[in-house]
């Protein structure tokens, strides 16, 4: 997955970030990504079905009241909810940070969505609350938008998300 320059942080992130400071600072000069190994496959697989059987998807709205609020859930919450619990959980088994990034896309209806991309030594995954299977970024029918710097838990990147095939046509 290629990046491009700094962004906008989303708001949500940032009021997230406002709540647990800790987690928004933490700096990385690691620029090699974590190796994929069958035991960090498995912690992979392991984390993504667990948490996406064990929290419902519920709509912030109906938890909270409002439309974006990012929080760890226990039981229920949205996408951004998932990614933050996976992310939690891969780094306590021993991935680092800087290779678990929140990260927005664009489904293909059009509507945002966030999921957590693992970089790794033989390319980034995707672990997604819509999708069982864990599967390499470019084979997801998602448009990326952004994701965390992997040198700032703080920062976010522009995606340059290159597999989109223009087509053009000549009149005559």
């Amino acid at each position: 997955m290629k990046t491009g320059g700094r962004t906008s942080q989303p708001i949500g992130h940032y009021e997230f970030c406002q709540t647990y400071k800790n987690e928004c600072n933490i700096k990385s000069s690691n620029e090699q990504p974590v190796a994929l190994t069958s035991r960090s496959w498995a912690l992979l697989v392991k984390v993504n079905s667990n948490v996406n059987a064990k929290i419902a998807p519920v709509t912030d709205m109906d938890i909270w009241g409002k439309a974006e609020v990012w929080s760890y859930p226990t039981t229920a919450g949205d996408c951004e909810d998932y990614v933050l619990l996976k992310r939690k959980m891969l780094n306590e088994g021993g991935i680092p940070l800087s290779d678990l990034l929140i990260t927005v896309v664009r489904q293909m209806n059009g509507e945002g969505h966030a999921v957590l991309t693992v970089r790794t030594d033989r390319g980034d995954y995707v672990l997604d609350n819509l999708e069982p299977r864990i599967k390499a970024w470019n084979e997801t029918n998602y448009d990326y938008l952004k994701r965390q710097a992997t040198n700032n838990t703080g920062a976010w990147v522009s995606i340059n998300d290159d597999r989109q095939v223009l087509v053009g046509s000549i009149e005559q």
